[in-house]
């Protein structure tokens, strides 16, 4: 199984994401901050990470390129998952290296899709 991890400071954010990728059939870790996510990552690599832009602390831009800068996790999937929907912010992520940017309010069935692409499984 497949683990997603879910990086965002709203709670109820984090609890939808979490119930929709559980009902996909992944295993859902969370973090709330940058810092909780990069020692998330340190601990378990896991298979994909949704991650905020605005995050307390360390914001979503710094964690996606301390990640990148790393020989373990610079393939691995991040999709920046925001209400930031501007262009400018939407070309940062992407030159940056995130697998993709999808700006919230979000299509469910879209972001599931999407997931599955990247983790490399079969769209149902």
């Amino acid at each position: 199984m497949a683990n997603i991890l879910v990086v965002d400071d709203e709670p109820n954010i984090v609890l939808s994401l979490e119930f929709l990728m559980e009902q996909a059939g992944y295993k859902v870790t969370t973090a709330e901050d940058g810092e909780q996510a990069l020692a998330c990552v340190e601990s378990t690599t896991p298979d994909l990470i949704l991650l905020d832009i605005s995050l307390p602390g360390i914001s979503g831009f710094d964690v996606l390129e301390q990640l990148r800068a790393q020989a373990t996790t610079e393939r691995l999937p991040i999709i920046m998952l925001t209400a930031h929907g501007r262009e400018v912010e939407r070309e940062k992520g992407m030159a940056m290296g995130a697998d993709d940017y999808i700006t919230k309010p979000f299509s469910t069935q879209a972001l599931v899709e999407k997931v599955r692409q990247l983790i490399g499984e079969e769209a149902s």
